[in-house]
């Protein structure tokens, strides 16, 4: 508001008012939603990505508790066996039968495994403190889990599952997002190099008259090309896409590792399950008959146990090795076969 003194007319005051609206135009208003929801799906696979690798963690915690619960029960079962020798030895050196230091041997031999089964039960307690620590405090520390030690269905073949893995792996989505979120910001900035509309409306007044004026202003970007903003976009979309190259080769070496120690698991097991395992107990009771018959010594049968107790061992890791591995595949490929433990 301002004064201003009559010539040849009437002093007063004069007032002006105007109210000037930038037009969202669409070559500005496109790109700028765009870059919204590409950062909106980035945001929501990044979740999904979350998700996965705790369903994983929380898969392997599970199969490891299987395990530590299998090994200490193996161990209990070993220190059962090495206890009903060492008394035979015991009985058999009281009666002047055998040498003594049979007997001590078979002490040794059980010390050794007494010693083993304290180490397995306290993995047991170390592996339900990790599951219950991922579950949560609603989880009551004496919960016991089922056992699941059947083998993991057969996945597709490598190249199938890999395109499978490319379409579905959230963290892939979310490289893809943000480059097309970084592409989006690059074309936002290459906007702000063309004019730009604004509707204007002004209203005037003084002592004799009031006025009201609506029209359009047009600013022209003659010397600001924006060179800075739209190379540094254009880096990020350089960046964007070297992210998305990255991170699609890791996850086609990361899925054929996880493919390939599948497969060598899946043999391990199949063969100590067929044959290996089940030799070796054969073994056992052979060098327990002989010993009883006098016909082997006490070496024998604690070595033909040592061998037994190594195959179940490597049985109950082999398992676990391919129920690592399929989880592996499982959290690369996220919605495939989700369902399964």
């Amino acid at each position: 508001m301002t004064y201003r003194p009559g010539i040849g007319g009437v002093s007063g005051t004069s007032s002006t008012m105007g109210v000037t609206q930038p037009l969202d135009l669409p070559f500005t208003r496109t790109p700028r939603i765009g870059a919204a929801k590409a950062g909106l799906a980035a945001t929501q696979a990044g979740y999904r990505a979350y998700e996965a690798d705790w369903i994983a963690n929380l898969r392997l915690a599970y199969h490891d508790l299987l395990r530590r619960t299998a090994e200490q029960a193996n161990a209990e079962e070993n220190v059962k066996l090495v206890q009903s020798i060492q008394s035979k030895i015991a009985l058999s050196v009281k009666q002047g039968e055998t040498a003594k230091y049979e007997l001590i041997r078979a002490q040794a031999e059980l010390l050794n495994v007494q010693k083993i089964a304290q180490s397995a039960a306290l993995r047991v307690v170390q592996a339900r403190s990790q599951l219950r620590l991922l579950v949560g405090a609603t989880l009551p520390e004496d919960f016991s889990v089922a056992p699941a030690y059947q083998n993991p269905p057969t996945p597709p073949p490598l190249d199938d599952l890999i395109e499978q893995v490319i379409k579905a792996n959230p963290t892939l989505a979310q490289a893809h997002a943000q480059r097309e979120q970084a592409q989006y910001r690059l074309s936002q900035e290459q906007s702000y190099r063309l004019p730009s509309l604004a509707l204007r409306a002004e209203r005037s007044s003084d002592a004799e008259q009031r006025q009201v004026r609506v029209g359009l202003s047009l600013t022209l970007p003659l010397w600001d090309h924006r060179k800075g903003p739209v190379e540094s976009a254009q880096a990020e979309v350089t960046k964007a896409d070297l992210a998305l190259d990255a991170r699609e080769y890791t996850i086609r070496q990361e899925l054929s590792i996880a493919y390939k120690q599948y497969e060598i698991a899946q043999n391990q097991v199949t063969a100590l399950e067929s044959g290996v395992v089940s030799q070796a107990e054969a073994a056992v009771r052979v060098s327990e008959a002989a010993y009883r018959f006098g016909e082997r010594g006490l070496i024998d049968v604690l070595d033909a146990q040592r061998v037994y107790r190594a195959a179940r061992a490597d049985l109950i890791a082999s398992r676990y090795d391919l129920a690592a591995a399929w989880v592996e595949i499982q959290r690369l490929a996220t919605n495939v076969n989700r369902e399964n433990p």
